[in-house]
């Protein structure tokens, strides 16, 4: 009875799971219906889905109170759309809700905290429920208001932000998984390896480069440091590196890819609703930064590899550049669609539709990759885009949550005008204070909720301090980011720390130490957005030279080599060359290449004193 009960929960869940990702294809094909409708529906699919695979219980299959619970959370939605016509012509904050909009508005609240809680732990739920708890206390919103914001309107639970979700992120999700079952994974090992396995440190160079490709596509950290670290981190380990050094490079790297264009993370697409631009305009204005953020990744693990004095692989474990991009640089042809489709004005959502349509396809195309083309491939695909699209749909369902009640209490303004105060109008202070609560919000939740609170509480302030909107959205987002890699919780360094068997601790301070640029990067943004591509060229092509000199003048110096091995002086003239870059200038530029002449003429003097002294002996 038991397993015939648990193979038909199974079954049940892997259609739901397929159907709701056919459903999404169709929509972005085909146009969306009513957005109560649209969100609603996506809705109804993640209740189903999370209730079903997230048990109350530490069990495989649901119990009798996860049916309740389910029926409830649908019933809610149901509501909305039985009683449809009825809601959106009422005027709302004025008529009052019905018996039946108390019952369901509120099981609807709960279980959208309750999903939240069993797919992306307490963070979320708790700050939500806080919110609440303010709102009908301190704030002293009336209930009826409060349940006209959250449930019977488009600006809480089925806002913006469950559009994004509903609209965007399945579809990209579903790219991802199509991707990985056609390949592509593969693809990007054996590309990262041809170009830089045999350089100095070469499989830490390849997890920087197999990570940025393949979290671009995946937009999970987590998930990027379990694909891509079961095979970058022992070669690292085996080649000299320390564990939690290996860790550390694979977390960061992996981490890195929520910012890395042309996917990003889910967060991004919310960045794009808020701003109300184009998709292809967030990922140009993410592309430098991003790239900043690789150069010191990379730079960091050369430093460390030449310290160390360890070498690359050898070359018959390192495949061949030119046999990899013949075999199997097909499979790189949907990415190449996303993008031209993108170039050409078409949705983001389209485009990724057409990238995903043409994986399997384009699978079939070579030999060595058509043994991917089953059916039993395209199922997986579909179930697991639809399942992987869950956290962030409770996420955003949640995060409305806590939106509506910022909006309807006003207490982004209050809490604007109190981080105005106690900034005292300096903008470097305002920036730290958003980079810590980004960090402490960020360690609770997934990135993109993180970002929608920050949007709400902490972006106005540093927009009303003259940071122009683009930099002081992507400064919340890229610190809504870090927090994979900044103990004590830190996701991506846990995952990668147990890869490499390793002490959590020391991986979370080599992970800090190598990412530290990534701190850096955002405050050279803010204060030059010349590095977000706006504004003249020369100041771009300048900006650029300067930022990317001071990125890896800090890893250098952070890693302890240049040129040669680096004395405790000498470390810190690196270090501090690479902060007075931050704010590009001529003054600053001046006094950065002055230390770093220094630096570089100490270090050829070490450097001939120790071939001198080899060549004595």
């Amino acid at each position: 009875m038991v397993p015939t009960y648990t193979r038909g929960v199974g079954l049940i869940t892997a259609v739901v799971a397929v159907v709701m990702s056919c459903y999404h294809m169709y929509t972005t094909a085909f146009g969306p219906p009513e957005a109560v409708f649209f969100r609603g529906t996506h809705l109804i699919f993640a209740f189903i889905l999370v209730f079903l695979t997230h048990p109350l219980r530490k069990r495989k299959t649901p119990g009798l109170e996860d049916l309740m619970l389910l029926v409830l959370a649908v019933g809610s939605v149901a509501w909305l759309f039985y009683d449809y016509q009825r809601i959106v012509f009422r005027i709302i904050y004025i008529d009052d809700p019905e018996p039946a909009d108390w019952f369901w508005g509120w099981a609807c609240v709960a279980m959208v905290m309750e999903a939240a809680r069993r797919v992306i732990g307490w963070a979320l739920p708790a700050t939500a429920l806080v919110f609440l708890t303010l709102a009908m206390t301190v704030l002293d919103v009336e209930l009826p208001v409060l349940l006209d914001q959250l449930y019977l309107t488009t600006e809480g639970i089925f806002g913006s932000t469950l559009g994004v979700s509903a609209g965007f992120v399945v579809v990209f999700v579903l790219f991802g998984a199509f991707m990985e079952r056609s390949g592509v994974g593969r693809l990007f090992m054996d590309f990262a390896l041809a170009l830089t396995g045999r350089a100095a440190g070469g499989p830490g160079k390849v997890a920087v480069i197999s990570s940025s490709l393949f979290g671009s596509v995946s937009g999970s950290a987590v998930a990027n440091v379990m694909v891509t670290g079961q095979v970058t981190i022992p070669l690292m380990k085996r080649t000299g590196f320390r564990p939690q050094f290996a860790a550390a490079v694979e977390a960061v790297a992996s981490t890195g890819g929520q910012i890395m264009p042309p996917i990003m993370g889910a967060a991004a697409f919310v960045m794009a609703e808020f701003m109300q631009v184009q998709y292809l305009t967030v990922i140009t204005w993410a592309l430098l930064p991003a790239l900043l953020f690789y150069v010191a990744a990379f730079g960091a693990v050369h430093f460390e590899a030449k310290r160390m004095g360890l070498r690359g692989l050898t070359g018959d474990e390192v495949p061949q550049l030119r046999k990899v991009l013949s075999e199997s640089g097909h499979l790189f042809i949907p990415i190449f669609i996303i993008l031209g489709g993108l170039f050409t004005g078409y949705s983001a959502p389209l485009s990724a539709l057409a990238g995903t349509l043409a994986c399997f396809p384009v699978a079939a195309l070579r030999a060595n990759s058509r043994e991917t083309v089953t059916l039993h491939n395209v199922w997986t695909a579909l179930a697991e885009g639809a399942k992987g699209a869950l956290g962030v749909a409770m996420a955003c369902a949640c995060a409305g949550i806590v939106i509506g009640v910022i909006t309807i209490s006003g207490l982004g303004i209050i809490f604007t005008q109190f981080v105005l105060a106690a900034a005292r109008n300096s903008l470097l202070l305002a920036l730290m204070l958003t980079m810590v609560a980004g960090i402490i919000l960020g360690m609770g939740m997934p990135t993109t909720p993180a970002y929608i609170v920050m949007v709400a509480l902490l972006v106005p302030a540093l927009i009303n301090l003259g940071v122009i909107p683009p930099a002081a959205h992507l400064f919340a987002f890229y610190f809504a980011i870090l927090s994979a890699i900044t103990p004590p919780v830190a996701l991506a360094v846990f995952a990668a720390a147990g890869l490499a068997k390793s002490d959590m601790w020391k991986s979370g301070l080599a992970a800090v130490k190598m990412g530290a640029a990534g701190f850096i990067v955002p405050f050279m943004f803010v204060y030059s957005p010349s590095l977000l591509l706006i504004g003249d060229w020369i100041d771009v092509v300048h900006s650029s030279i300067t930022a990317a000199s001071g990125c890896l003048l800090l890893a250098a110096g952070l890693h302890g080599y240049l040129i040669a091995r680096a004395s405790l002086v000498e470390r810190a003239l690196m270090v501090a060359a690479a902060l007075t870059l931050i704010q590009p200038g001529w003054v600053t530029d001046t006094i950065g290449v002055a230390l770093v002449t220094v630096v570089v003429l100490l270090q050829l003097a070490t450097r001939r004193r120790a071939r001198a002294e080899a060549a004595a002996e």
